[in-house]
């Protein structure tokens, strides 16, 4: 059989060592031995010996649990071999968490994490549910994140001179130290929604940078979660 699909840029090699991998733009690769955890639903595929467990149950106890701020909870991977994590053919990015750093993701943007990270949900300062009710993931620790966007994501520099501002539809993340609060425009809602109604934008100031989707939330794909 030929075919451009068997190619070598497609083809999956196999894993030398344990752990996360980006597999292709769409997709994760995870060399499981032992323990991850992964967004619910985003298995694409697997082989070897893996035990997927959701809602939390954990072997000799329950699972610490986190829900995302679209209901969407986390499953626990055991055993060893490996499996592709991917969703919704978004871009696929792997972020390395050192200790004493702290990364705040939106939870729709998180795919798949390294046990030995941990985390929490919080809501976001500044931005209740009259902001859209923010709950983000905390991570800290020291380990590797996957995430996912729709398109290739910008990093700004946040600096106390120069705070940035951004759609609280479009925000994936930011860094620790950065002071969050949430800002109204009435005069950018009225020019970039149409008069519709106020604009409400996350205010992000400090030291550090925020991650930003280059598009927003459609009303039509957050019914579909």
């Amino acid at each position: 059989m030929k075919s451009d699909l068997f190619s070598n840029e497609n083809m999956v090699q196999p894993a030398y060592a344990p752990g996360m991998s980006v597999q292709n733009a769409k997709s994760i690769k995870y060399a499981v031995n032992g323990e991850m955890l992964a967004r619910q639903g985003a298995m694409i595929a697997f082989r070897g010996n893996l035990q997927f467990e959701r809602k939390g149950q954990g072997v000799g106890g329950m699972l610490k649990r986190a829900v995302t701020g679209e209901g969407l909870p986390l499953m626990a991977v055991r055993g060893q071999g490996e499996a592709w994590f991917a969703h919704e053919a978004q871009n696929c990015f792997v972020v390395d968490i050192e200790p004493g750093d702290t990364f705040t993701v939106n939870g729709r943007n998180v795919l798949c994490f390294d046990a030995s990270l941990a985390y929490e949900i919080k809501t976001v300062k500044g931005a209740g549910m009259s902001g859209g009710g923010l709950f983000n993931s905390v991570f800290t620790g020291q380990g590797r994140l996957g995430l996912v966007c729709d398109g290739n994501p910008l990093v700004i520099p946040v600096s106390p001179q120069l705070p940035v501002f951004v759609d609280t539809d479009a925000v994936v993340g930011w860094t620790a130290n950065l002071h969050t609060s949430l800002h109204r425009s009435q005069s950018f809602g009225s020019m970039i929604r149409g008069g519709s109604g106020e604009a409400v934008q996350l205010k992000l100031e400090g030291e550090g940078f925020v991650v930003v989707r280059p598009s927003e939330l459609t009303p039509q794909k957050a019914q579909q979660h």
